[in-house]
Formats: C-alpha cells, structure tokens, sequence
C-alpha cells in the first residue's frame, strides 16, 4: 500500500486547502484543493439566515476567489445530499459550470433542486460509488463510505503530488446502519497504515461525550409510540433523512397503518429514494392524500415537513388551523422527529403550543428519544483520528470553538500542537516539501439571497433593516419652490413603527414645526441644493426625537421641487 498512497519524491509544488465556508459557522459548506493549475471544490453548500439577517431566505458562500482563478476549477466533489453541502449549487453553477462528482441519491436530490432552477440540462453529473476513485489533474480522488443522517455519505481521500487529504465529510460510527451499510473502517485505517498528509474531520459534536446512538435505537423508539397510540399518528422529519423515513415505514407496516406523505420536499425526495432503491415500501402501505378522510385514525400515519416550525409548512398551518385538508384534532399524536436548529426554537416552540391547544400530544427530542444526530461524538472523534494518523489536521465543519474543542482532541491523542491547524474562512493553507504554512487570505464570505437578488443585499443594508425594525421610519414630505425656496407645500410627516398615530398629534405637529424652524434657517441660495436640504431636516428631527422619545427612527425626507 505504501508505494500506492504514498509519495516517494518530493515535488516543488505548493498544495493549498482553502476553506471558502463551514469553517467558523455550521453550514456553508466549501472546502477548495488547488494544485499549480488545478482546484477542486469539497461540497457547496447554503447556510439558513441568523436572527439579524431580517428578510433574507439563505446564504451562500462568497465564490470570488473560485471566479477569479475559473480556468482552475475543474470540478465538484459533494460529500452527501444534505442542503449545507449541496444548497448553493445553483447559484454558483451559474459561474461555475463545472462536473459534479457524487454517489447516487446525492446527485438525485442536487438534479430536483437545479430543476428549481432550470439547471439540470446544462450541468454534467458523474455518479460514483463507495471506492471508486476519480483522477483529476494531479489529483486522485476516491469515495469512502461513510455513516450519516443521510444514504450514500462519503468522505474522501485525495492522492496529491505532496501525499494525500482525507476529509471525513459529515459523519458518525453507526455499528448498526439502518440499511447496513457499514462505514468503511478498512479503507480509511488503509489510508492511515499507508501515511497521511492531512486530515480534516467533521467538528460539528466535537462538544458532545462519548458516542453517538445509533439510528437504528430511533425505530425501536417509534415503535413503541406507535404501539401505544390510538389516534392518529403525524411524524415531522427531514425528508432528506431516509433511513428515518424508512423506520416510519416499518413501523406504520407493523401496526397496521397506511402513509400519506405531506409537504413538497417529502414527497420528492421519496420518489427519488424508492426509483434509486434506497426505500422500501411495500405496496399499498402510501397512499394519497385524499383518502385521509376515508381512514379510520388509529390507521393513519401522516409523515410531514415543517419539524422546524417554517411558517408556510404544513406542519406550522395544521397547528394555527389554517390547512385546506388537514386538521389537527384531540387524539392525535405528533412526533418531531428531528433536532432544533439553532435559530429555530422560537418558531418550534411556538408552533408546539398551538399544537397543543388542539388537543394533540407532542413528543420531541426533549422529552422522548425520537431523534439522534447524525454527527461523530468525542470518542468516535478520538477512534477516526486514531484510524487515520495524520501528520497534520485541520478541524472542520463548525463555529470556532468547536474547532479549538476538536483540536485539543487531537493533542489528546497524540498529534503534536504544531501540527494542527486552525483555520478559518479565507485562509491559504499552504503545503510544500519543506512543512507547513498559513500564506495569507482570499475573499470569503457570506452572500445573501433575498428573494430573486444575490449578493445585492448587504450588511448596512441589514443594518437599515434592523434600525428600522427597532425603531421604526419617519417620512417626510415638502414641497419647495425651486427659485425662492419657500415652502409650498407640507410639511407632511408619516410615521410607521414609531407610535400610534392618534397618540402621536402633537408630536407630529411640533415635529413639522422642527422642519419648519430647519429650513427658515437655511439660506436662501441653500435651499435649492436638496442634498444639503435633507441632511438638515434628518439632524433636526433626529435630535427632537431622541430628546422626546430616546427613540432614533430612520427619517426619510422627500423634497419636491416646484
């Protein structure tokens, strides 16, 4: 195995990791390998918009660099089919059109998203298996099975002229996969005996001990709830989660109940699992949602989306009883099964307690175990970098202290302090004969897309949002003649987000009288520049309504010249 993994000269070129996402935050995903005249991009993925990103639907990484050197970039390798590997895909194709590389259902799930899109014909899609090795330019690369909250995860080992990158893409040690396919421990302790270069590991539960249960303990959990239901049962999860989905199926067979999938992505991404054979469900066991009426409830399994309580699923309508087809009734029981997402609680917890006011029971991660992570935990952390003994490691996929936490792991089990590398977006990882080295910084980032427009909002646009939803706009209205400067019209004052209109008389009407004393004091020759004009009208305003109200509203003047 030495003479096939190893390096046996010592090339001048410089091997650069990259990290254009995922490195500091969860999600966003993006990982660019680079050799002379080559880059090959890990995964490509969105982030979901934090609590100050007010109206923005996702994120996506900033792609500069990959569009400045785009005669470099010869293709995509995407690790599984999870939205924060897979979801900036169609923005970036756009610049980027290049092969993507990437196991059976990942490539399904990435086609019905592009076809959002109109992307699918234009692309060139490569299905590869676990172990399968692809040769781009001086790289080599194969797939390795790995265990996920997904099927067909991989992680990926890289032959390089300087020696070889393994990254475990996202995963965890599940000894008893829903569908059994062990992750390959053979392949990745291989690669260790052999001697590897660099090592990058998923972070993302680096501050969870011991180990991971495994997906199989979710079914005999369901089991149980089933057993004891006698209503209705609504099961809300990941549709991307298809061992789930499967363990929903078994268990609605063995009880005697029929499913009717609900929400858009479930019933794709179903579709797609059962034409690959990823999905067993026997026949007659789905069925439509127009039998739900027809179905006595102590035979019906709702499986739905919306576990994160998004205000236009299903899920979110059922528990404010605004659903065409479906009402949530005493008797019912709902299982969320799937964890929070950070960001996400409010809107969780508040569709719970809608839902219980209909009379329905919840079971949740919290309460019951009807969910489990698909991450590694600290031991299964220690056991990968054990199998793989790198002589360098870079930790990824996760915010900042989870990559510090991942890397005192790594002094843990041996791996020397100097030789573990805390990187963050942006960052040139450097590689040569001689060592190792951080070389400076390339533009990364976050875009955001809002509605139709990407990368058109920014942060002082978010800035404006926020100011205007703490504090509210004033808007102003004068008309001025173009020649005297006096005032012909106005002024009109219109607040929103301020105060209530009838409570705020008087203080509009001292406030038009603030715009009136402002302009008095202009002079004549002034008054015609409304630059000058609008900017004396804001500082005005702004300083009597903070000293009236300590609030600091946007204040937009309107000039008109007449």
């Amino acid at each position: 195995m030495t003479g096939e993994m190893g390096v046996d000269t010592a090339p001048e070129g410089k091997l650069k990791i990259i990290p254009l996402g995922g490195l500091g935050e969860i999600g966003l995903n993006m990982m660019a390998i680079e050799y002379d005249d080559t880059i090959i991009v890990i995964d490509c993925g969105l982030m979901f918009p934090e609590d100050y990103m007010l109206g923005i639907d996702i994120v996506i990484p900033d792609i500069s660099y990959l569009k400045r050197n785009r005669e470099k970039v010869k293709a995509f390798f995407i690790t599984h089919g999870h939205e924060d590997h897979t979801g900036a895909l169609p923005f970036v194709l756009r610049d980027l059109n290049v092969p993507i590389y990437a196991t059976a259902l990942t490539i399904g799930l990435i086609e019905e998203k592009l076809a959002e899109f109109d992307l699918v014909k234009s692309t060139t899609f490569e299905t590869v298996r676990p172990r399968d090795r692809v040769a781009i330019g001086p790289f080599d690369v194969e797939f390795i099975r790995v265990s996920h909250s997904i099927v067909d995860g991989c992680g990926l080992a890289i032959r390089t002229p300087l020696g070889v990158i393994v990254h475990t893409g996202d995963f965890k040690m599940d000894q008893t996969p829903v569908d059994g396919e062990v992750m390959d421990y053979a392949r990745f302790s291989e690669y260790g005996e052999a001697g590897v270069l660099v090592f990058m590991s998923d972070s993302t539960n680096v501050e969870k001990e011991g180990y991971t249960l495994s997906e199989r303990e979710i079914g005999y959990n369901l089991e149980e709830i089933f057993r004891k239901c006698e209503g209705r049962i609504m099961v809300a999860a990941f549709s991307s989660n298809i061992h789930r989905v499967q363990q929903v199926f078994d268990a609605a067979e063995k009880f005697g109940r029929k499913v009717v999938l609900n929400g858009k992505s479930m019933v794709a991404n179903v579709k797609i699992a059962r034409t690959l054979g990823y999905l067993n469900a026997p026949d007659g066991l789905l069925v439509d949602l127009k039998e739900i009426e027809a179905l006595p409830p102590q035979r019906l399994v709702l499986l739905t989306t919306g576990s994160q309580g998004e205000p236009m699923s299903a899920l979110t309508r059922m528990a404010m009883d605004n659903h065409k087809h479906l009402k949530v009734m005493k008797g019912d029981t709902i299982i969320l099964s799937s964890k929070f997402i950070p960001g996400h609680e409010k809107a969780i917890t508040t569709m719970m307690n809608h839902l219980y006011r209909r009379g329905a029971d919840v079971i949740y991660e919290k309460v019951s175990e009807v969910h489990v992570s698909g991450h590694a935990s600290q031991e299964e952390l220690k056991i990968m970098l054990n199998i793989v003994k790198p002589k360098y490691f870079i930790p990824v996929h996760g915010e900042y202290r989870h990559l510090v936490l991942h890397s005192r792991l790594a002094a843990k089990v041996g791996i020397p302090e100097e030789n573990v590398i805390i990187a963050e977006d942006g960052d040139v990882v450097e590689f040569t004969a001689q060592g190792v080295r951080k070389n400076g910084r390339v533009e990364a980032g976050r875009v955001f897309v809002d509605g139709k427009g990407v990368g058109d909002v920014g942060e002082m646009v978010l800035k404006d949002r926020t100011h205007l939803s703490q504090d509210g706009l004033v808007l102003v209205v004068i008309a001025i003649n173009s020649t005297t400067g006096e005032i012909v019209y106005g002024p009109e004052i219109v607040t929103r987000g301020l105060m209530f209109e009838e409570e705020a008389t008087h203080l509009l009407a001292d406030a038009r009288n603030v715009v009136v004393d402002t302009l008095n004091n202009i002079a004549i020759e002034a008054k015609t520049e409304q630059l000058e004009v609008k900017e004396e009208i804001r500082r005005g305003l702004r300083r009597y309504f903070n000293k009236k109200l300590e609030r600091k509203p946007v204040i937009l003047p309107v000039i008109i010249e007449i």
